[in-house]
């Protein structure tokens, strides 16, 4: 299956909850008026776009029918679907740091609350840049859990990248400053870091993650380079609040959006976007090596819609 129609099929509940409803509404009201407003607000909200993104997309629609005089409600579809892109362009953001070519490693560091599927995504990552031809090297500075560097080590023989690691309970700053010296020795092109993810409204473990981040800034000016930060697309309005949570710890440059392909709840990605201007950067789309994809925007509102 090829990368387009593994995104439209993964988009197909969030479709089901969100533009077959605006369908629905819009033959079945005919004629634009408040009512019809409102309706389309609760779809919006019940799709996981969040409360203030959908008055401000219904706000934005309305001032777009008035500007174009619009009468016919099953006009909206496609004027919805305009509003939500702007919301969603992503210029200059479809992808993380340009890799140095032979210098200093491009540093990324990956945060995120238990469950998400953090672990996971650092490995398809390093598959992600593996395949570009670039040098991976994976540091487990989740040292909290032993499975947490079990995981890591089994993905870093699946997708062939070595693992620098420490002793369970270790501190994961001393972990992150190993990794960046192995990677300058060993000439690699990107240094990609676990962290822990238990309870993320714990100051500790925030305080942790400010921590790493100092010690690879003063190790290497610049690092991190992306502070890439994972949800699940399923947990919804959680999302946000984590979102805002780990922004505001550890300065966070891009999400990655995983198990799209099982919720109705694909909606978040505009709250997210609007809510905090953080780029989406990264998607995930099933279980495969492949299916953690760059965030294209218009693509992803292409599929959304089902154009």
């Amino acid at each position: 299956m090829g990368v387009w129609s593994r995104l439209k099929e993964s988009l197909t509940k969030t479709r089901q909850g969100l533009v077959e409803k605006v369908e629905e509404l819009t033959l079945k009201r005919r004629v634009i008026d408040e009512e019809l407003y409102e309706e389309l607000e609760e779809i919006l909200i019940q799709a996981d776009v969040g409360v203030d993104t959908a008055l401000e997309l219904v706000q934005n629609l309305k001032k777009e029918v008035k500007k174009r005089q619009v009468k016919e409600a099953t006009a909206l579809k496609s004027l919805l679907k305009e509003q939500i892109l702007i919301m969603l362009d992503q210029t200059g953001a479809k992808d993380v740091s340009p890799l140095q070519g032979g210098g200093p490693p491009t540093v990324i560091v990956v945060v995120g609350v238990n469950g998400v599927g953090k672990t996971t995504t650092i490995g398809k990552l390093a598959y992600y840049y593996k395949e570009k031809g670039q040098r991976v090297l994976l540091a487990a500075a989740d040292t909290f859990r032993a499975a947490a560097i079990d995981q890591l080590e089994i993905w870093g023989q699946k997708v062939g990248v070595n693992v620098i690691k420490h002793q369970e309970g270790s501190d994961p700053a001393a972990v992150a400053f190993d990794a960046l010296n192995a990677a300058r020795s060993r000439r690699a092109d990107v240094v990609i870091i676990d962290t822990a993810g238990r309870l993320h409204t714990k100051k500790n473990l925030m305080d942790e993650l400010k921590k790493i981040n100092r010690v690879l800034g003063l190790n290497l000016p610049g690092a991190p380079h992306e502070v890439l930060l994972v949800l699940d697309g399923t947990s919804g309005q959680n999302a946000i609040s984590q979102a805002r949570l780990f922004s505001e710890a550890t300065g966070v440059t891009g999400i990655v959006l995983t198990k799209l392909d099982g919720t109705a709840k694909g909606g978040v990605i505009i709250g997210v976007k609007k809510t905090l201007s953080i780029p989406v950067k990264f998607i995930g789309l099933g279980e495969q090596l492949t299916d953690l994809r760059p965030f294209n925007a218009a693509e992803f509102v292409e599929a959304l819609f089902g154009d």
